[in-house]
């Protein structure tokens, strides 16, 4: 696959790509699980993206950054983030790559974006009361402002203001 990299229009082959996804949502593990059981053309590795192996591979990476949506890193440095993250995987895969080619388009891309809000609007159900979801490592989603680390947050879970 040539990958043209909107910042710049460079293009690389991609041999191999590195799936990062949240292991503390249980859709995201369902879905690692469903990739890994699938027949690849391009080979995937299934990382954990706050991981100790996501930081040593992709040391550049804000790793917190990655937990709002799934991120895939080809061989080359590519990075695509979700619908489009969605669609190379998809690429990636032997039953799934025609799916990915009309996803790819204006109009399958819509249709891809709608698939990404929706997972985003499960996981934001599954996480809980008021909509929000909490890692054990202090970091917490809040639908309206994004990720919160616990030390930006008050004792009673509130956000500060400003």
């Amino acid at each position: 696959m040539s990958a043209a990299q909107g910042r710049g229009g460079h293009t690389a082959t991609v041999h191999g790509l590195t799936v990062l996804y949240d292991a503390e949502c249980a859709l995201c593990r369902h879905v690692r699980d469903w990739l890994a059981r699938q027949s690849k053309l391009v080979p995937l590795a299934l990382v954990a993206a706050g991981s100790a192996e996501a930081r040593g591979r992709f040391p550049g990476l804000d790793t917190t950054d990655l937990l709002d949506e799934v991120t895939v890193v080809g061989d080359a440095g590519q990075v695509y983030r979700g619908a489009r993250a969605w669609i190379v995987v998809l690429w990636a895969l032997r039953e799934h790559r025609a799916l990915a080619h009309k996803l790819s388009t204006p109009t399958g891309m819509r249709l891809a974006r709608g698939a990404v809000l929706a997972a985003a609007e499960y996981r934001g159900r599954q996480w809980g009361g008021k909509g929000t979801y909490r890692r054990a490592d202090g970091w917490w989603y809040d639908p309206q402002r994004g990720w919160v680390h616990t030390s930006q947050s008050r004792s009673d879970g509130s956000r500060p203001t400003g």
